[in-house]
């Protein structure tokens, strides 16, 4: 009998683009997806490393899959699994770790593990100059948007982060690599795949190509929309942008990460711009695209943020009028510059400071969906029902709640947007 496998995942797109390839990989090896109400033989965790919070959401799913099926062989894997000190505290629940590097061993490792019945780590440290692992996921059943990571690691260090720890130095994919899974992709229908990679606008960094290469092949590939998942600014500068729009099927949704909307802050952080040159990015977007979103990450609390400079920051944020900002505040990662910094901001402080941001930020929604108003977009319908209609997305990423027939479930049609109802907009089909 064919063992049974589920996987979750915690975390980004680029995590959920790898839980396909491991699942994938075990499917074309005898292993099975386990239904929704089955037992699980083994159990696969793809682990966030980004917060705090996100560790400990990791380390309460441990518990309840142990509590839940106590039988069943948890495997660890991810970012958490590949820097976290303490590997003997997992070990107290989990039966296998596997670190990012090692995670295309994740079959034989089960092999050995099922041989041998002992509990097994498989941790390898990145090395400066590393090879790009071509993975393959091309079955995303749950979703009418495809994933496909083109890019991993980061070279960008920024003081609070330890993901340049967790994932190594940029590797990126070839364009043929590219071309052929977006082909793919299109031959299997789906209507629009997502680039994705831990510093995505790294791309070619190591390899000579740009990232606008990339971008080109992927548009160029098939008759399919193209979107691209979260960038770091200073990489949008006109000639790019001025590609990217040269092509229909090319989505202008820009998740710039901006992090603080102030430049004392923006310096600790050790990014890479000033708020003056994001806002220039910014209106070189709006000029070159028609009605594109600008989406971004906010945090607040950091280290040595006094009140002065969060205010700077939250007149920065209502300024560029985003379309959506994620909200967070700033968690302590043990191995960071940030972490043995002074200027430590209570919990407190930085609740009260993520509910002002998140007023500030929910104000530039509203007047962004109320804007989409009365224009007609091309809306790719999803399965997902809300209120007995089915929700779909524009080429910006906005979401449109429609009254459709079941047929157009993964179709692409033109959607009049009549009204916003909460966090979306309403449409009907013209």
């Amino acid at each position: 009998m064919n063992m049974k496998v589920r996987i979750y995942t915690l975390g980004c797109k680029v995590n959920r683009f790898e839980s396909g390839a491991v699942m994938n990989q075990l499917t074309e090896n005898g292993y099975e997806a386990a239904g929704e109400n089955e037992t699980a033989d083994v159990t696969i965790i793809n682990s966030c490393a980004v917060t705090a919070a996100s560790e400990q959401k990791a380390y309460k799913l441990i518990r309840r899959i142990r509590r839940e099926d106590p039988d069943t062989v948890i495997l660890f894997t991810g970012c958490m699994a590949q820097i976290e000190s303490n590997k003997s505290k997992l070990l107290d629940d989990v039966d296998i770790i596997v670190g990012n590097k090692r995670r295309a061993d994740i079959l034989s490792v089960l092999e050995d593990y099922f041989t041998r019945r002992e509990k097994i780590i498989r941790i390898e440290q990145y090395q400066s100059c590393e090879l790009y692992e071509n993975l393959i996921a091309d079955n995303f059943s749950d979703r009418t948007r495809a994933l496909l990571k083109i890019e991993d690691g980061c070279n960008r260090f920024c003081s609070y982060c330890i993901i340049p720890y967790a994932r190594g130095r940029v590797r990126s994919c070839s364009l043929e690599y590219i071309d052929r899974q977006i082909k793919t992709f299109a031959e299997k229908g789906y209507k629009e795949v997502v680039l994705v990679g831990i510093n995505l606008s790294a791309y070619g960094g190591d390899n000579g190509y740009k990232f606008s290469d990339a971008v080109r092949t992927a548009c160029e590939a098939a008759d399919i929309r193209i979107r691209l998942s979260s960038l770091e600014p200073e990489s949008m500068d006109m000639d790019t942008l001025k590609i990217f729009s040269s092509y229909d099927n090319f989505c202008p949704q820009f998740h710039l990460s901006l992090q603080s909307g102030c430049d004392e802050t923006l310096k600790r952080m050790n990014r890479h711009y000033t708020t003056a040159e994001y806002e220039k990015i910014v209106s070189d977007i709006r000029s070159t695209f028609e009605n594109p979103s600008i989406t971004t990450d906010v945090m607040v609390g950091f280290c040595g943020e006094t009140e002065e400079e969060f205010l700077r920051s939250v007149e920065f944020v209502e300024k560029i009028g985003f379309a959506k900002v994620h909200v967070f505040p700033y968690s302590r990662r043990p191995g960071t510059s940030a972490d043995r910094a002074g200027g430590h901001i209570s919990n407190e402080v930085k609740k009260y400071r993520a509910g002002l941001m998140s007023r500030t930020a929910e104000k530039s929604r509203n007047e962004f969906l109320k804007n989409q108003v009365g224009r007609t977009e091309s809306v790719l319908l999803e399965s997902r029902k809300k209120n007995g209609k089915y929700e779909g997305y524009t080429p910006n990423y906005t979401p449109v709640l429609i009254s459709a027939d079941e047929s157009l479930v993964n179709e692409i049609v033109a959607v009049k947007i009549t009204g916003v109802e909460g966090d979306l907009c309403i449409g009907k089909i013209t």
